[in-house]
């Protein structure tokens, strides 16, 4: 389990660190996307999760939709998130980068700076939080260690967005990582695996839904009329069952059409749950810095370095 922990955070660290130097003016969200999850694929690991590409006020849970012309502007704060597994066990990782180019024509370089401190904020945080993780340590006090890092810049953590527990074939396992101390007295096992994601802001700290809905993950197979739609549903069953999963790729698989009316109709009955992207309250900049770790009896192992 361990190994499996270990190999599928070093496929994660290889494809972000050659992932995030695309980051340019002019470039395609979606060749990025791309880029990312078919690299995850050609190593031997399987995608954990659609990879997320989240500009300036976005926080999380953008994924470029079929056909996206989406383009980064030179200064743009990008987040990109993403994951692998290695059988089933995941590695989930995030970095911000600013898109490189000529900044000047978009930006002016006190909004650039701002751009860098918020970044280095949530650096912060995650050293921060790894040098509080152990056994026997209560998650509030990691969540303390983030807020209280980002603090030190004037900026804010994202309140409601958290970390969270990794178990095979489980992104999402049950246990809430806070950015802040939230007196959640859950105690940390040697052995567990979490994600730790501090979000830095210069806005009020909360986010809420964004138009659009481009990341599902299954519910529960129900019976629909309409042959089509229960034809996808048997299609994400058998293929994207346990792990969330983009609306690009049912729509490639089925046709945008088809594929957009069947995500409605599924999610609509609740067979599938959409994620909305998530936007900074106040329209404000966010940044997101994220590692896997093993929890250890006097700290832990990052495995996604």
């Amino acid at each position: 389990m361990i190994e499996s922990y270990i190999k599928s955070g070093k496929i994660v660290s290889k494809i972000r660190s050659e992932a995030s130097k695309m980051i340019t003016d002019g470039a395609l969200v979606i060749d990025l996307v791309n880029y990312v999850e078919s690299e995850i694929l050609k190593s031997g690991a399987e995608i954990a999760f659609p990879c997320n590409v989240s500009i300036n006020e976005i926080a999380a849970h953008y994924t470029s939709p079929a056909s996206d012309e989406t383009k980064f502007k030179a200064g743009d704060m990008v987040k990109l998130d993403l994951g692998a597994m290695v059988d089933g066990y995941i590695a989930d990782s995030a970095i911000t980068v600013v898109a490189s180019g000529n900044i000047d024509e978009n930006y002016t370089q006190d909004e650039i700076n701002l751009h860098e401190e918020i970044i280095e904020a949530s650096d912060a945080g995650l050293e921060a939080a790894i040098a509080t993780a152990r056994a026997g340590i209560e998650v509030s006090k990691i969540g303390a260690a983030v807020h209280e890092a980002i603090s030190e810049y004037k900026l804010n953590p994202i309140f409601n967005l958290t970390g969270h527990s990794l178990e095979q074939y489980n992104l999402h396992a049950g246990i809430s990582i806070p950015n802040y101390d939230n007196n959640d007295g859950y105690i940390l096992e040697e052995g567990q695996a979490i994600a730790i994601e501090p979000f830095a802001t210069n806005g009020e700290g909360i986010v809420n839904d964004a138009p659009g809905q481009y990341i599902f993950s299954y519910i529960a197979n129900k019976p629909f009329r309409m042959r089509s739609t229960q034809k996808v549903l048997k299609y994400i069953q058998h293929n994207h069952q346990y792990v969330p999963f983009s609306g690009r790729w049912i729509t490639d698989e089925f046709g945008e059409r088809k594929g957009a009316i069947a995500l409605k109709q599924l999610s609509d009955a609740m067979a599938i749950y959409p994620y909305a992207p998530q936007r900074e309250k106040q329209d404000c900049f966010v940044s997101q810095k994220e590692h896997t770790v093993i929890i250890e009896k006097e700290g832990c192992t990052v495995t996604t370095i």
